[in-house]
């Protein structure tokens, strides 16, 4: 497993082989070992997945305080345009976007700090998107920027966006009493 850092502080692209053979594909994305002595937190505590068809954007989400937590993406069928924009106003890296394509054939993943909104626009049709986490969902304490109030150009002409998702406040709105 490989890692590399990106603009945002925290925020790394994980690289694991994708093994290939007559039957299929098999990777591994969580390794406790390589977690720990990254000084990664592997702590997860509840994982899930979606299937999106193309043009649709999801996010940007992310949960407050206390229940904020660490994630992990990859995708096991398809690809996406991964956008994560760090929400935490004392870090040298506040407001920063940082995107990556992220496909279910390259091995590579996202580790996502706490305190950062992170959305993804499916580049094809049955796209799965896994996530893992280190706190359970809260309805409560679930938020979201809405993607189009920050500093980048999603390369679609037509999304499909959900009414929640177009509900958000603009990065601009939340970023001045932003709880992180």
């Amino acid at each position: 497993m490989n890692l590399e850092k990106t603009n945002i502080n925290g925020l790394f692209v994980l690289k694991t082989p994708v093994f290939c053979d007559n039957r299929g594909v098999f990777q591994k994305i969580i390794n406790y070992e390589f977690f720990s002595s990254n000084n990664l937190d592997s702590d997860f505590l509840e994982f899930y997945f979606s299937c999106s068809k193309k043009d649709v954007i999801r996010g940007l989400h992310f949960q407050m305080p206390p229940k904020e937590h660490v994630k992990v993406v990859s995708v096991s069928f398809g690809s996406i345009i991964d956008v994560v924009i760090d929400l935490r106003k004392d870090s040298s890296s506040c407001g920063k976007i940082f995107s990556k394509r992220l496909d279910d054939k390259s091995g590579e993943f996202l580790y996502l700090p706490k305190g950062v909104a992170h959305g993804f626009l499916s580049l094809t049709d049955n796209t799965i998107v896994n996530y893992a986490q280190t706190t359970t969902y809260s309805k409560e304490y679930d938020a979201g920027i809405l993607y189009n109030s920050i500093d980048f150009t999603w390369p679609v002409t037509n999304p499909i966006i959900s009414e929640r998702d177009l509900s958000f406040l603009a990065f601009k709105d939340f970023i001045n009493r932003s709880p992180f």
